[in-house]
């Protein structure tokens, strides 16, 4: 049985996609260039410095400053933070859920600590036990770094605990942490998740309690 549920952010929780995708595609085309659905779809999941330079290498970007690019991004981003956290569909009901049942909660996210205090500060005091951000130091998703460092803080194991994810890359990294991992997905599914459902909508506590036991079990989670 778990004894901890540790949320990716991006994509799982909050529906944060669109605004990283504009900040980058502002980005792109200050520089006179057409962004691509392969390469905004590329950067799920993954660290702001990295993402960025993935994206000098797209463009032939060399000598260009990532630091100062990543900063462009963060303060687009940032300003719509600022104007409102949109969570997903049965994020803020799911977590109350967890908390009720006394599950241990930790957020393990890429997104940097300057812009994950917006999404704490809606989701309010004690929402989470523990809270790792892309900026902590640790290697990046997909290494199992993040994880490792959320469990750490909880005093857990890899068997205590489920992970829910939504990327490739995030799912990954919480497999070979040895998380059990939920991929919530309304269509992709990575191969080493455990289980899926297509939203939170389709996930509750019972799920998320018996995840750890459903290792070899590919068929989605039904409620």
């Amino acid at each position: 049985m778990a004894e901890a549920v540790l949320f990716d952010l991006d994509g799982t929780l909050i529906d944060s996609e669109p605004i990283w995708a504009a900040a980058n595609t502002a980005l792109v085309r200050s520089r006179r260039a057409e962004v691509t659905d392969e390469l905004l779809r590329s950067l799920s999941g993954i660290d702001a410095t990295v993402a960025m330079r993935r994206i000098h290498r797209y463009y032939g970007w060399a000598g260009l400053d990532v630091h100062a690019d990543v900063a462009f991004v963060q303060r687009r981003v940032r300003e719509a933070y600022a104007r409102g956290v949109h969570w997903l569909p049965g994020a803020r009901a799911l977590l109350a859920s967890v908390r009720a049942a006394g599950l241990r909660v930790a957020l393990v996210t890429s997104t940097y600590r300057e812009l994950v205090r917006y999404v704490l500060a809606e989701a309010g005091p004690g929402t989470f036990d523990a809270v790792v951000c892309g900026d902590d130091g640790h290697r990046p998703k997909p290494d199992p770094a993040p994880y490792l460092a959320a469990m750490d803080l909880l005093g857990l194991a890899g068997p205590d605990c489920v992970a829910v994810e939504d990327s490739a890359v995030g799912v990954a990294s919480a497999h070979v942490a040895g998380c059990s991992v939920l991929n919530v997905a309304p269509m992709m599914r990575s191969d080493l998740a455990h289980t899926w459902a297509p939203s939170l909508l389709h996930v509750g506590v019972t799920d998320l309690r018996g995840a750890v036991a459903l290792w070899d079990n590919r068929e989605p989670v039904a409620r």
